[in-house]
């Protein structure tokens, strides 16, 4: 079987065999490869391609507020041409596909604002959205395939992160990195239209490159994780659509991704439980522009804080209780910079008690950090392991220096059941980050036309309102 073929369709040897029959029959690569294959064939059902609307949105937007960021700057210093295939969000320059993929998923992932899911853990959609879009526009893609391709790739790298979890985040690797960039592989290969083999071969390319540590956390780092995993993983597809080779099993296969990656590989069959099912659906939305595992903190915090009418002088000590995953990479005690706020309890508890809107990428300032005040505040809050093991679920309990003594506690793991609400909130908050970028009637009409992408008739046509205008 050649390494493209003209159907979208599960592939020849799978035809008639659901994913659970699937993946009982075969490796770990070939089963997230029917997973994805099936749940992106067109048509897609109305709520995962409304979700997938979503995330595109909101991609877009932390891409444009992102793309002001020093990170994206430098790497956009390094890609931009101004005549190349692919437009770099929030810039005039253009670039080859591959390198704007690298800077638009970079530029995406450096406030920490982008979406999450819990399956990988990590973010979802900026690596995929961001090679899927550079190479939809090297194809002239419609809107409808752009979209499928960020289904497909989310539904491959979720799949293949309960395949691998929880010891591959536990020993440290960035699974936005290293499992986006499978997710990125598939996206692309469903656009190309790659077969089995093909989305096989493309697998194992993105698994002889997935990289990325949680030690990056905190610095320009981990949003170029994001970016390498798009980068690479377009890379993989493009050149096996071109006769690359590689493994077809890179996922189980002796000294392959799963044994260098995680103590032990999970068998197919515990896909069983999701088969057939969106898993783009359980996609988590950022409305604090932090680590995802401090937002049920700070959740928990704003509700005492507006309940109780609480200002900083009348709080004796705050004591946190989270998930482990919280303490492993949000804990920083002392931040010195905005970019190490977002990854520390403390600063973050003390911001919202301080009403700092944390919903609001510039707040997060070394000026802002280091105040005095704040940091007589963030002194007096402590956080701990909680006796559950929810990773975004976390409770806070507050002293106040008149005796009282109030808590409260949020769970941040349920996705959204009503669509429409979350629409206007992702909105919203893409309103909010675009029209610094582009003006607030330029980032309407991105808004629209991204709420509408599965009708144009070609990515460009959405691409091109994310490039500012003027001089």
């Amino acid at each position: 079987m050649g390494a493209v073929g003209a159907s979208n369709q599960v592939g020849e040897c799978m035809i008639g065999q659901t994913q659970s029959e699937v993946a009982r029959s075969t490796g770990a690569t070939a089963a997230v490869v029917a997973a994805g294959r099936e749940l992106s064939a067109a048509p897609l059902h109305d709520r995962p391609k409304a979700v997938a609307r979503h995330c595109l949105l909101d991609w877009l937007g932390v891409a444009l507020a992102g793309a002001a960021e020093p990170a994206a700057a430098i790497l956009a210093r390094e890609s931009g041409t101004g005549a190349g295939e692919a437009t770099l969000v929030g810039r005039r320059e253009r670039a080859p596909a591959s390198l704007a993929a690298l800077v638009n998923g970079t530029a995406a992932h450096a406030l920490d604002y982008d979406d999450v899911h819990l399956a990988l853990p990590g973010h979802a959609t900026v690596p995929v959205a961001s090679a899927v879009l550079a190479l939809g526009e090297r194809l002239d893609a419609p809107g409808v395939e752009v979209l499928a391709g960020i289904v497909a790739g989310v539904e491959v790298e979720c799949r293949l992160g309960m395949l691998v979890n929880p010891s591959h985040y536990a020993r440290g690797w960035h699974a936005t990195g290293t499992l986006g960039t499978f997710g990125a592989a598939a996206g692309c290969a469903r656009l190309l239209g790659l077969d089995d083999e093909g989305w096989g071969r493309a697998l194992g390319l993105a698994g002889t490159q997935a990289a990325g540590v949680n030690a990056s956390f905190g610095t320009m780092a981990k949003p170029l994780n994001a970016g390498k995993a798009a980068m690479n993983g377009l890379l993989s597809a493009v050149l096996v659509a071109d006769g690359f080779t590689s493994s077809e099993a890179v996922i189980e296969a002796p000294h392959g991704f799963a044994a260098v990656a995680t103590e032990a590989l999970a068998p197919t069959s515990a896909l069983e439980a999701v088969s057939g099912r969106h898993l783009i659906e359980r996609t988590l939305f950022k409305y604090h522009a932090a680590c995802y595992w401090t937002h049920a903190s700070l959740e928990a915090l704003r509700e005492l804080r507006d309940e109780h009418e609480l200002e900083p002088a009348e709080i004796e000590s705050v004591r946190l209780e989270v998930s482990q995953q919280a303490l492993d990479v949000a804990d920083i005690a002392e931040p010195r910079t905005g970019l190490e706020a977002k990854f520390s309890l403390r600063a973050l508890a003390a911001m919202v008690l301080s009403r700092v809107d944390t919903s609001d990428p510039s707040a997060f300032t070394e000026e802002r950090v280091r105040a005095q005040e704040l940091v007589a505040l963030r002194d007096r809050v402590s956080a701990r392991l909680a006796d559950h093991d929810n990773a975004v679920g976390a409770s806070a309990a507050i002293a106040t220096r008149d005796g009282r003594e109030l808590s409260a506690s949020a769970d941040l793991s349920v996705p959204a059941s009503d669509l429409g609400e979350q629409r206007e909130r992702v909105g919203v908050k893409f309103e909010r980050l675009a029209a610094t970028a582009l003006g607030h009637d330029s980032a309407r009409a991105l808004r629209e036309a991204c709420e509408h992408a599965d009708e144009l008739g070609s990515i460009a046509e959405l691409t091109a309102l994310a490039t500012p205008r003027g001089g």
